[in-house]
């Protein structure tokens, strides 16, 4: 990925894991079991894999011997990558590839049983989206995308600046940084019409975070980024968001904030 986008931290990663880990739409792995049956050893390729949160969660749900390749734009990251042990015991095995997952071709992925990525698309253009999707059809393989935002949050108690951040902060997914035009909340149906298009069956399942007073950590953290987004984008808001994370964040530290921040799961190619 180009070096516009902002680098994620391994500390943010550990945060939101457990957060991650329970919003994933189970119902999608069945599907997946099915369709995979047949193979003796699966290959797995995780796009944007960070520290290989989606391996730690997938392997253990899947049965038989397992090779991940992870691929990320961060060495760091890869350089912390682990995967979980498969459903059965049987031996799961770990690559990485420091690449841009936006140029992956299906030679690339060429012998992989399935295609895996977790909070990707809402950072990618139209035209990357469209890159992965053909490369994901070429390949010949499913495609399990998980924890991409839609563009709804609610907040409890509500609070009359809710709307207002919440329609800035999805302003700023859909800007155009170093030239690339993001799709922000949009892209969960781009990459649904990409498949679509293609002949590819798609799908969707809810996958949202449910932040309370067990994870006000999270919920805390989530909200300086959201609130902080939204002022980059509308400036005008920075003088009455001063109050209102005050406010907030003391709501959060007394396990009092509530936040649902809605994603969406897309399993395409397992009819």
């Amino acid at each position: 990925m180009t070096t516009d986008i902002p680098r994620v931290t391994p500390a943010w990663l550990r945060l939101r894991e457990s957060a991650d880990t329970a919003a994933r739409a189970p119902e999608l792995v069945e599907p997946i079991r099915r369709h995979l049956a047949a193979n003796p050893r699966l290959v797995i390729h995780d796009l944007g894999s960070g520290t290989g949160s989606m391996a730690r969660w997938l392997a253990p749900r899947l049965p038989g011997p397992q090779h991940w390749v992870l691929y990320d734009r961060d060495a760091d990251l890869l350089a912390q990558a682990t995967a979980g042990a498969a459903a059965d015991g049987a031996p799961v095995t770990v690559e990485v590839r420091q690449r841009d997952i936006t140029r992956l071709t299906a030679d690339d992925l060429h012998g992989t049983s399935l295609i895996t990525a977790s909070a990707l698309l809402d950072m990618l253009t139209a035209d990357e989206v469209e890159r992965v999707v053909a490369a994901c059809v070429d390949a010949g393989c499913p495609a399990l995308l998980t924890i991409s935002v839609i563009g709804r949050v609610e907040l409890t108690p509500t609070d009359p600046l809710d709307a207002a951040i919440a329609e800035a902060f999805n302003a700023h997914q859909r800007r155009t940084a170093g030239g690339r035009s993001l799709l922000g909340p949009d892209a969960v149906d781009a990459c649904v019409d990409a498949f679509r298009r293609r002949g590819v069956s798609v799908l969707i399942r809810s996958s949202p975070w449910r932040l309370g007073a067990d994870r006000a950590d999270l919920a805390s953290e989530w909200f300086s980024g959201w609130l902080a987004a939204a002022c980059e984008q509308q400036p005008e808001l920075a003088r009455p968001a001063a109050a209102y994370a005050s406010r907030r964040l003391a709501e959060a530290a007394a396990g009092r904030l509530g936040v649902v921040v809605h994603h969406h799961d897309l399993l395409a190619g397992c009819a």
